[in-house]
């Protein structure tokens, strides 16, 4: 019988530092960039976009990097695993991170590619357009994972943008067998339409094998199982893992698992700002009421109060403490 967990959620991802500013549709089009789509860059490509994009707010993220901040926000106890660089962004990914909270401990490569970065575009309908060099973060392999951290948590979470080189692929699997084998659960986000599109049958497999509870938006589910119908992805999820969160934006999510299908609706909101990080507050949320043993619904009503908090201002990481924010929403049974 294994032991209590002595932390919830150990993420796995890119680390990164994030870079975002305001923009418009025609600076897009003049550089040529996917709207509301993330596009891996070079390092040559990134000093360009940086020298000509406006002012902006520079702040470690990644996306589980933001959903493990998160999940510290809500009170929640968390650990990161990811690769940084021994620079000057290195270090501040690092500051940042355990300054939330979170348990940190990945040694700084001191060789290599310099820390990873995202610059982020936000138009005025709060789309974020990402363009990401993610240097150090691709170099993150098998030995980096620690066993006894991930034995340690109850769930352990996997990034799917992190999903490219093989020994990252590699990683992904060391950490799913070393969680089962510690009668933990293993998560993954989906992370981008994209990104799914590139790694479909991998993906594929790596949810059926190895993943316990998947998060997507309508986009990548879709994408994931080829359809253009969205109850048939939840009937094709549903077979393949044991609990699916699907979001849908202002339609809420689709919470889904074996038996039962639960609809919660989205959070009101005062204004939409930028939507940047909503997906990984959404996941936050969610783990932190599941790893509660909190109903489903319940999970999903936190998950959609602190990705609300999130796209009511620039930046993938809580301007307030969200175990206030959920307790005067649901009250402190939470």
């Amino acid at each position: 019988m294994s032991s209590q967990p002595t932390l919830d959620v150990v993420g796995i991802g890119n680390a990164i530092v994030d870079v975002i500013a305001k923009t418009d549709e025609a600076f897009l089009k003049t550089h040529g960039l996917a709207k509301a789509a993330m596009t891996l860059i070079d390092a040559e490509r990134a000093e360009s976009l940086y020298g000509v994009m406006g002012a902006g707010i520079e702040a470690s993220g990644g996306s589980a990097a933001n959903s493990m901040a998160g999940l510290a926000s809500l009170g929640g106890r968390a650990g990161f695993i990811g690769k940084v660089r021994d620079d000057q962004l290195g270090g501040i990914f690092a500051h940042d991170i355990r300054a939330t909270g979170v348990a940190f401990q990945t040694s700084a490569a001191t060789s290599g590619l310099p820390t990873a970065r995202c610059l982020i575009f936000v138009t005025d309908d709060a789309q974020r357009t990402m363009q990401t060099f993610l240097g150090a973060s691709t170099d993150l392999g098998p030995s980096d994972v620690d066993e006894a951290m991930i034995a340690s948590a109850a769930v352990t979470y996997l990034e799917g943008y992190l999903w490219d080189k093989p020994q990252a692929k590699e990683a992904f699997l060391r950490a799913a067998a070393a969680a089962h084998k510690a009668g933990r659960k293993v998560s993954l986000t989906l992370s981008d339409a994209f990104c799914v599109d590139r790694h479909r049958a991998d993906f594929k497999r790596l949810v059926k094998d190895h993943v316990d509870i998947l998060f997507a938006n309508e986009a990548e589910i879709l994408s994931l199982y080829e359809t253009s119908n969205f109850d048939e992805a939840v009937a094709r999820v549903r077979a393949d893992c044991d609990v699916a969160a699907l979001t849908r934006s202002e339609k809420g999510a689709v919470i889904v698992a074996a038996d039962k299908t639960h609809t919660v609706a989205a959070e009101p909101i005062a204004k939409l700002v930028d939507t940047t990080g909503a997906g990984d507050l959404y996941a936050a949320g969610f783990l932190y009421g599941y790893t509660r043993g909190l109903p489903l619904p319940v999970a999903g009503r936190i998950g959609a109060i602190a990705a609300a908090e999130i796209i009511g201002h620039y930046g993938a990481r809580p301007e307030v403490k969200l175990a206030d924010l959920v307790t005067a929403k649901l009250g402190a049974a939470v």
